[in-house]
């Protein structure tokens, strides 16, 4: 593929992920941070965001399915994956650790579950999308060229 098509490939998958919610400007911010000389730094903190998450979605499922249910437990692994989430601009699942959240002081391990299962459900779904942008800018580096720069809207 020719080097100006993958750059733009690069430019409309990106702005898809923004325009279809997934994320937010935290993570233009960091794409900035990236182009003001820190090469991989995107792929670096997702990386750790990735292994972090998977992590903390596993411990929080293991808390859901003990008896009796430990809301302050749970709130506390929502309340990490929700920050981390945050800083990196993966707002779909932000807003459903916030939910989640909210019924772990309520005590409703019903809805729980459900912000649980729709958490977990928008990490997978964003998490293919990050696996994807950073494919994309692996070929266009590899081909010799510069990732597109996208400006803060």
């Amino acid at each position: 593929m020719e080097l100006f098509q993958m750059q733009k490939r690069y430019i409309e998958y990106n702005a898809s992920m923004f325009r279809e919610g997934y994320f937010d400007d935290q993570f233009k911010q960091l794409q900035q941070l990236q182009y003001g000389g820190s090469p991989g730094f995107v792929a670096e903190v997702v990386s750790m965001y990735l292994a972090d998450s998977d992590s903390l979605f596993n411990v929080l499922t293991a808390a859901m399915d003990e008896e009796p249910k430990d809301f302050k437990k749970m709130d506390g692994y929502a309340h990490k994956i929700k920050g981390s989430s945050a800083g990196v601009g993966a707002q779909r699942v932000r807003d459903a650790c916030i939910a989640f959240r909210g019924f772990c002081d309520e005590q409703n391990a019903e809805e729980c579950m459900r912000c649980l299962v729709q958490a977990k459900q928008e990490y997978a779904i964003g998490k293919d999308k990050l696996h994807h942008l950073l494919m994309l800018e692996r070929q266009i580096v590899e081909a010799g060229g510069i990732v597109p720069l996208l400006h803060l809207m």
